[in-house]
């Protein structure tokens, strides 16, 4: 035993003396050299073509006794019209019923299967555990090769969509997209299509089923099934089911790449209200996939704003300047036209200061080289993100998915982390050149166009902004409005066509009883009563238990929901205070507000007039018609726990009380959220407690 504890101690001695060798050659004050890039196995994958074109990629996991299908059509973008967003709805509806199967049918065999299944304009998905593939296949198949789009579905979605679109325009992240598609693309590239109100309802139902027979086509479709089957048995599968699907010619359609601006252009979406622009500076690139510069692009953008959050816009904008939570960019590579884009969200009286950084951080990529320290941290991010994404098979099946879309080398992958950490600081410099343009950008902005806008006038390389409307439509200036018109006569317009200022002024009091459907299936009951001048209580209830309430007074404010109840801050007050007077824009005085008239909006179908008011409770735009007097709308931002929140109500269906005219539905819209009250009874002058006024 002594023996062997002196030939551990001895071996252990050798051992530390060894390693201390070891540590005394090391040179600390030099970085390691980073040793080559490790050899990428890629799983393997079969791909076979059927006689009718369909190619079918299988990827055999047997780890989880789960397979799934993905099918993808290799088309050009198509371009719609005055029916923009025919092609979303056709790819949405596929399985909302076929020729032998409801969608009430279809949704409940995949759900009994516990199965999954999706649809798209270019595709469609599925999977469930690998012993259900025969009845899954069977629905997946049957969506794809025979789709009903019957028509009760389209209206379903088409009200669906309308509401998306309502709810969109006071989403400054949805204008936002609106704003750079129209920039980048224009009226006539199917990337510069944006969706409205009336292409939507210029739909017909043989709008989508001739999208589906004329690019649904096995020819230019991809199979790819990953999972616990084998390509045997997937291909037989797929005959069995597919076999008879019969091809068709579909015809090319070259796209041509749009220029960039001939200088910087400022682009302006206007927001009332808001506290914060959303910025995009960004302009189109010609990159496709795997283009021998695609990696070392990506490099570039990785170092310039990409996924790590070292990237030089996040440390500068966010890290140094504290403008901004986030600051990133991006360069998309795409078979018709890339984009570049460098975006943030920032508060508005720094927006001028953060297109001074943005343009700074871009023009800096093309002067300077990077320093080979930032380098090589990059290069070892992107060389760790790539290998985590190798532990899933997807992955396999999405790089074999490419390789054939678009033509690339058998090695394209297998090769990627020796050509990325190959990539120098020349190389990356020379990409900023080439694929930066610093001095032909789009700078998008959506926000308060009062607060903003005139401070980013000398970004734009003729000094002149560009104002367009939520989707992406450029803006007229507001028609000033004619002689003798003010703030007042808009006023009393508006009173005179709802029956009367003096009438509806001397109403001692009212409740409102209605309803809202804030998703299929629920319903709430909104009571509002108000004796005037005195308070005013709205309740929110269901199955009769009250869910919220809040009451107001003329000095004080409540809100309680689910228990808790918390005061009103000063602006909430000011601008709740209002509900206190039937006819509050003859009280602007008394609630310490004041009104301005901007002007005629003479791009609507009725003219509108546009009328601000703004006091304690902040700023808000009215718009009536200019026809009947009646108001259409009102635009304000809200404070709420994630920030400020444009809102934007919109009332119509004014119904007549006792001679008095009422809006039956309001609409507000919130944070991309829409919320309808619809009013079914409003009684005048009704016997009211005054206690339920009263604030503990």
């Amino acid at each position: 035993m002594n023996r062997l504890n002196t030939l551990r101690t001895a071996l252990l001695g050798g051992f530390l003396a060894v390693a201390a060798g070891l540590v005394a050659q090391i040179d600390r004050s030099k970085a390691p050299e980073p040793g080559p890039a490790p050899l990428i196995e890629l799983g393997t994958y079969d791909l076979t073509k059927l006689d009718n074109g369909l190619t079918l990629i299988v990827v055999e996991n047997h780890r989880l006794p789960l397979v799934s299908w993905n099918l993808t059509l290799d088309i050009d973008p198509v371009f719609e019209g005055r029916k923009a967003g025919y092609v979303g709805l056709a790819g949405s509806l596929m399985a909302s019923g076929t020729e032998t199967r409801s969608k009430a049918e279809i949704d409940e065999s995949i759900d009994f299967i516990g199965a999954r299944i999706g649809t798209s304009a270019d595709g469609a998905y599925a999977s469930s555990l690998s012993k259900h593939t025969d009845a899954l296949l069977d629905v997946f198949a049957d969506v794809i090769l025979n789709p009903a789009f019957p028509q009760e579905e389209l209206e379903k979605a088409r009200k669906q969509a309308l509401s998306g679109l309502q709810a969109g325009m006071t989403d400054p992240n949805s204008i936002s997209s609106n704003l750079r598609a129209k920039v980048l693309f224009g009226d006539k590239h199917p990337y510069g299509e944006v969706e409205t109100p009336a292409s939507i309802e210029a739909i017909a139902r043989e709008d989508l089923v001739n999208y589906h027979a004329t690019y649904f086509r096995p020819n230019v479709a991809y199979l790819v099934v990953v999972g616990d089957i084998t390509p045997e048995a997937a291909r037989e599968q797929v005959e069995a089911r597919f076999g008879a699907w019969e091809p068709a010619a579909i015809e090319d359609r070259y796209q041509p790449i749009p220029a960039r601006p001939e200088g910087n252009q400022v682009c302006f979406a206007d927001l009332p209200g808001s506290v914060q622009s959303v910025l995009q500076l960004t302009h189109v690139v010609d990159l496709k996939p795997g283009h021998p510069d695609a990696i070392a692009v990506s490099v570039m953008n990785s170092i310039l704003g990409g996924g790590a959050f070292s990237g030089r816009l996040m440390q500068n904008l966010r890290e140094d300047k504290a403008f901004t939570y986030g600051a990133r960019s991006a360069m998309s590579t795409d078979p018709v036209a890339g984009r570049f884009t460098a975006y943030a969200n920032v508060r508005n009286e720094v927006t001028d200061s953060a297109v001074v950084e943005f343009l700074y951080e871009i023009e800096r990529m093309t002067t300077e080289l990077v320093d080979a320290e930032d380098l090589q941290t990059t290069l070892n991010y992107m060389t760790g993100s790539f290998a985590r994404s190798l532990e899933q098979p997807e992955t396999i099946a999405r790089f074999a998915l490419n390789t054939a879309l678009y033509d690339l080398p058998e090695d394209y992958y297998a090769t990627y982390l020796e050509r990325l950490n190959a990539v120098t600081v020349e190389d990356v410099q020379r990409m900023a050149l080439t694929y930066l343009r610093p001095n032909n950008l789009y700078i998008t902005v959506v926000g308060n166009r009062a607060e903003v806008a005139s401070t980013l006038s000398r970004f734009d390389s003729d000094g002149e902004i560009t104002y367009f409307d939520a989707f992406g439509a450029e803006a007229k200036a507001l028609d000033a409005a004619p002689e003798g018109m003010t703030a007042q006569t808009i006023i009393d317009l508006y009173y005179a066509a709802r029956g009367g200022a003096e009438q509806l002024d001397g109403l001692k009091g009212i409740r409102m009883t209605g309803s809202m459907e804030p998703a299929p299936g629920m319903s709430f009951e909104v009571v509002r009563e108000t004796l005037f001048g005195k308070g005013t209580r709205q309740a929110v209830s269901m199955a009769g238990n009250e869910m919220m309430a809040e009451v107001v007074t003329p000095n004080s404010g409540i809100t309680r929901s689910q228990g808790q109840q918390a005061p009103m801050n000063d602006a909430e007050l000011a601008d709740a205070s209002q509900d206190l007077y039937a006819a509050y824009l003859l009280h602007l005085p008394e609630l310490g507000m004041t009104a301005t008239l901007e002007g005629i909006d003479g791009t609507k179908a009725s003219p509108e007039v546009v009328m601000t008011v703004e006091g304690a409770g902040g700023k808000k735009e009215l718009r009536f018609d200019l026809m009947t007097g009646l108001l259409l709308s009102e635009r304000s931002t809200r404070e709420g726990p994630m920030g400020s929140v444009p809102v934007t109500i919109n009332y119509s269906d004014y119904q007549a009380v006792k001679g008095l005219q009422f809006p039956m539905v309001a609409e507000q819209i919130a944070g991309g959220q829409s919320m309808t009250i619809q009013y079914s009874r409003i009684e005048l002058d009704p016997k009211l407690d005054a206690n339920a006024f009263k604030i503990d």
